[in-house]
């Protein structure tokens, strides 16, 4: 009489996972390479959006023909129906404050696109999920933003400088600091502003919104300035005045619009402290918000 065989042990079904063994995949390497991220793969990536995207080249080219337009404009309007005497102890290079002061709206809208956009269109999920260090994404915008807004505005200030000045032969030559400070210094000032708008758009998170701030803080104190008749209101109209960003951007030609108030470099060190504290308060509601 033969012995009754143990059944056979049946194999797992096809969905049933199967628990790993120390046999299984001997040697198995992948073939994704698995490397650390750090901030410069954050800044190629952001680097690859703000120059894919139509909003870069738009604002951008918009930036470039009012900067250029309006500056060569007014030096040819100022050099056919001035004398040569009359220019005699002028510098030509307060002419080109009106092209930048417009072109820096452009600025400032892109400085909001560029965060701003990505919460309208749901791409900031994509770009947290590969990228989770929220501190790295908003450095990486901001320094590729910066740098992209601070030569496009230095070369574009400093042609039409070198334009002015040379249709305006009668007029008095700059000094090297006039030079810096209308080309460098003005640029870093425009370019800090647009960084400013970045920074208010990853709080805002809306792009009207956040662009409707910035142009109102460019525009609001000179107006509300014009409406101050009363006496009392004098401080106040005095410092609006003073400390309005037009006004600010006008002292790095040498042509502010008030005898007292910020000189020199001051305007620099005050947007970079309100870029500065914007930022650190961006970055700690990017930390504590869900995306």
């Amino acid at each position: 009489m033969s012995t009754p065989q143990p059944p056979a042990p049946q194999a797992a079904p096809p969905w049933q996972p199967q628990a790993p063994g120390p046999s299984a995949h001997p040697g198995y390497t992948s073939p994704i390479p698995v490397v650390r991220t750090h901030l410069g793969h954050a800044l190629a990536s952001e680097w690859t959006k703000i120059k894919s995207v139509r909003s870069t080249v738009w604002t951008l080219g918009v930036f470039v023909v009012l900067v250029i337009g309006i500056g060569l404009l007014a030096g040819i309007v100022v050099s056919s129906n001035t004398s040569s005497e009359s220019m005699s102890g002028e510098s030509p290079l307060p002419l080109g404050f009106f092209g930048l002061l417009l072109g820096s709206m452009c600025l400032m809208t892109l400085g909001v696109l560029t965060t701003a956009s990505e919460y309208g269109t749901g791409m900031v999920r994509t770009t947290m999920t590969a990228c989770p260090t929220r501190g790295r994404v908003l450095a990486a915008k901001s320094i590729v933003f910066f740098t992209l807004a601070f030569v496009v505005t230095l070369v574009s200030s400093g042609l039409v400088a070198v334009v002015q000045t040379a249709l305006l032969d009668g007029a008095r030559q700059p000094t090297g600091s006039e030079w810096l400070k209308a080309t460098v210094g003005v640029s870093l000032y425009v370019s800090l502003l647009g960084l400013l708008s970045l920074v208010v758009g990853s709080i805002i998170r809306h792009s009207a919104g956040a662009i409707t701030i910035m142009i109102g803080a460019v525009l609001a104190p000179l107006v509300i300035a014009l409406f101050m008749f009363a006496e009392s209101l004098q401080p106040v109209r005095d410092a609006l005045f003073e400390y309005s960003i037009p006004n600010q951007m006008s002292i790095f030609y040498a042509n502010s619009l008030s005898e007292s108030g910020p000189s020199g470099w001051d305007p620099l060190w005050i947007i970079l402290g309100l870029t500065a504290a914007a930022f650190a308060g961006a970055y700690a509601l990017l930390e504590k918000r869900d995306v």
